[in-house]
């Protein structure tokens, strides 16, 4: 008889706090570790359009910056009429109800709300507290909820909103990526963030799978099926050397170089490629490609291939767009001759270089629509 493998080790735990910073690198003495979700999307992402809509106090530093992509900056000479400037957010200090009980009750806390840009299936969050090395909270806890529509604060707080604990309270070090794993199972479009009883956070990551609005997708008819925010994902890629592949797949066009995915400069004569999972089985009508920012290094041809792994072949790619020259800084249309039915995509770039965007317009099946559906229900609480 066959043994099961034995479960996962759980992710490292940090408590306590850092030493004061002593110069140099801030982040030298920084406590981090490899953590097992840290792969799939970060639904909290401000780029996916995801918010901190509330926070019950944010004296120190603003809320906002929760969600701002990048690590936490640390500037030891930035100083302000409240105090020392911190890149994350920072609440004051809590106190008790009089001389005789000056520190705060064991429920006492501070709290902030989150909006998640992609609604969806959270299996990790990391809590960072970089740079708040004395000053972090000595605990967190996660709680989140699924409401439809855009709710309001006062909608969020309302008495009778269920909220599902993804963390329990639980210590955390200052300076630290605290990881934790999360298997609730459900989907949800909103996070309450509990720091016990105050302190500073740099910032919150949510990992997880997108789980789309099926009766969205189909009010719409033909969408982007290959959109992060429908659900998209990233399989694999032969180079990551100097941005991510997912950046493909963000809302809107590209901002910046470094906002759309690049690779190092090949010496061979092979290419570079990323390989796609479409929300659902759909049609494939239109095709976009962009390399808007990316003027002396885009790439000089590229090609798409599809597959349908639930109909014909499925180990098969047909190329539905032979390879084709591109410009830079260019955002390529193409019109399909006729629909094409498929579950994954592959671009293909020639030799090297990159894309800021990949679209692929078109329409679910019949069968995905329902299977989307079907999802839906099951996850939503």
């Amino acid at each position: 008889m066959t043994q099961a493998p034995p479960p996962p080790a759980p992710p490292p735990s940090f408590t306590g706090a850092a030493r004061p910073y002593g110069g140099g690198d801030p982040y030298a003495d920084y406590r981090t570790a490899p953590f097992p979700f840290t792969h799939l999307v970060d639904l909290a992402d401000r780029r996916l359009g995801a918010g901190v809509v509330a926070a019950n106090d944010e004296f120190f530093a603003e809320r906002e910056n929760l969600l701002v992509p990048g690590a936490a900056v640390f500037d030891p000479e930035r100083f302000g009429h409240k105090g020392k400037i911190m890149d994350g957010w920072e609440t004051r200090r809590r106190r008790g109800t009089d001389a005789g009980r000056p520190h705060p009750a064991e429920d006492d806390h501070d709290w902030a709300l989150i909006r998640l840009g992609a609604p969806g299936v959270v299996h990790g969050v990391v809590v960072d507290t970089a740079h708040f090395r004395g000053n972090h909270p000595q605990a967190v806890s996660v709680e989140a909820t699924s409401l439809p529509g855009s709710p309001s604060p006062e909608d969020l707080l309302a008495d009778t909103v269920k909220w599902t604990t993804l963390v329990p309270r639980t210590p955390v070090g200052g300076h630290a990526a605290n990881g934790f794993v999360v298997d609730a199972g459900q989907r949800f479009t909103h996070l309450r963030l509990n720091q016990h009883p105050d302190g500073g956070v740099a910032r919150l990551r949510v990992f997880g799978e997108v789980a789309p609005d099926p009766a969205w997708l189909a009010a719409l008819g033909t969408v982007d099926l290959v959109a992060l925010e429908n659900g998209g994902v990233v399989e694999d890629a032969s180079d990551r050397f100097y941005s991510p592949p997912e950046h493909t797949v963000h809302p809107g066009r590209s901002r910046q170089m470094d906002d759309g995915w690049e690779t190092r400069r090949r010496r061979d004569l092979g290419n570079d490629w990323i390989r796609y999972r479409l929300v659902g089985r759909g049609g494939i009508r239109a095709v976009e490609i962009d390399t808007a920012y990316l003027k002396g290094n885009a790439a000089g041809w590229a090609a798409l291939s599809v597959r349908d792994v639930e109909g014909g072949e499925p180990d098969a790619w047909t190329e539905v767009l032979p390879r084709t020259r591109l410009q830079p800084d260019t955002n390529h249309r193409f019109v399909l001759d006729a629909p094409v039915v498929a579950t994954h995509a592959r671009v293909d770039i020639f030799p090297d270089g990159g894309i800021s965007r990949l679209r692929l317009f078109g329409s679910l099946t019949e069968d995905a629509t329902t299977h989307l559906e079907s999802r839906h229900h099951n996850l939503t609480p």
